[in-house]
This record gives C-alpha cells, structure tokens and sequence, in this order.
C-alpha cells in the first residue's frame, strides 16, 4: 500500500479513489426522548443543531465534497445544511438513505416496547433478524444501502485515472452499520459487531475503482466523534 493508502497491485495501475464519509444525523428529539423513530420524527433538538454545526466545521479538513447526498428525513436534512451552506452545494436526495423502518414502533419509548413485546427484544439480543414493529428486517435495509452506495460510487468510474474524489452521505446509524460491514465484507448480520454510531459521528470508507469494473475498500475510520461542542470542551 502507497502513501495514499491505494493498494500495490498492478491490476489496479488503472485506479480512482473515492472517500465516502458517512454522517449520522444530530441529536434529534426522539434520540432525547429515548424513542425509536425509524422512518418518522419531526426533526433535532438545539443540541442537534449545535452538534450539525460543529460536524459541518470538523469536515472541513477533507475539502469540499464532490458530491453530498442526504436521507429525506428531517433530522437528517436538518444536519446537512451547514455544510451545504458553507460549500453551496446541492444535495442529492436519496429515500435509501433512510434508516430501517420500525413499524408500529415509530414514536414510542425504548421502555414501552420492552414491556410491551420482551420476545422481540430478546430475539433481537440474541442477533434474530427481527422485523420490528413490522417494519424492514436488516437484510432488507442492507439490500437497498447497498444499492445506494453502488450508486454513489457508479459517476466515478470513468473519473481521470490516479484521481481521488470526497463523497459526504448524511444518514442514520442503521445505514451506516450495514454499510460499513457491506465494505469489510462481513456476512449476513455482521453489522451486529459493529458499535451504534453516535449523533453527528463520521465513518469513513475508502474505495479504489479500478478501470476493469473492479474496486476494493478499507475501513478508514469508524464511528469518529464531531467536534466537541462548546460546554463540552469546558
């Protein structure tokens, strides 16, 4: 591996880089009220905002994005306009993005639910790839963030050869788990080994395109903290 952490291998001679960098949303309101949301909530709280703000100024470090792409939901739309703001681009919006969908779930307390349906939760730590609430099994949810990230992946195959590019993904922390096992190549629940990313963290995937239709990824980092927010620091 090279300094730039492309791989020394003459099959990949004919190379393009991409970083994708995955964002959890900020703090949002059924995080703080310690209510599932899966596909529903209407949006962060002020501690959300101030964790968005503080994540936009930390990815400065990377360079502005080629391209930024968002989940439709609002805690997730509220969390990318800072950077969007402070590079004026666009974002693409992807529906895939989205985190799992819990059913019936939706909007009710961690508390409830493990009163309510113990056989579920339990199935769930014993790693049972359960349908909560009624909702998508993590099978489902990794088919369809897979397919987004081909897509995300897909406008630079035919980039200059040896050229590197930045993708930000603002997501949710279903996403982000399967894709990452989706990059290390882990199997069907591998996610499972993977910590639950926290508000406003970014993961960080690199992947090598090569000209034959190939491509390889590393782990560049994973589930890293936004910046410290003003009171934390002190």
């Amino acid at each position: 591996m090279n300094e730039h952490g492309i791989l020394n291998d003459p099959d990949l001679a004919d190379w393009r880089a991409v970083r994708v960098v995955l964002v959890r949303h900020g703090e949002s309101q059924g995080n703080a009220a310690a209510r599932f949301e899966g596909q529903t909530g209407p949006g962060l709280t002020p501690r959300g905002h101030a964790q968005a703000r503080a994540i936009a100024a930390g990815l400065d470090r990377h360079g502005a994005p080629d391209l930024v792409v968002a989940s439709d939901l609002v805690r997730v739309s509220e969390t990318a306009a800072p950077v969007l703001a402070r590079t004026g681009l666009p974002a693409r919006i992807d529906a895939r993005w989205r985190e799992a969908a819990v059913g019936t779930w939706s909007g009710r307390s961690f508390a409830e639910i493990a009163a309510e349906f113990p056989d579920a939760v339990h199935a769930l730590r014993r790693g049972e790839d359960v349908r909560r609430g009624g909702g998508e099994t993590f099978a489902e949810l990794r088919a369809r963030v897979v397919a987004a990230l081909d897509d995300v992946l897909a406008p630079f195959a035919d980039a200059p050869v040896g050229s590197r590019h930045l993708v930000v993904v603002f997501t949710h922390g279903g996403p982000i788990r399967v894709a990452t096992a989706e990059a290390m190549g882990l199997p069907a629940g591998g996610h499972r080994g993977l910590d639950a990313p926290t508000n406003c963290s970014a993961t960080e995937l690199e992947f090598v395109l090569s000209g034959a239709g190939s491509r390889t990824a590393r782990l560049v980092a994973y589930n890293t903290p936004a910046p410290a927010l003003p009171e934390e620091a002190a």
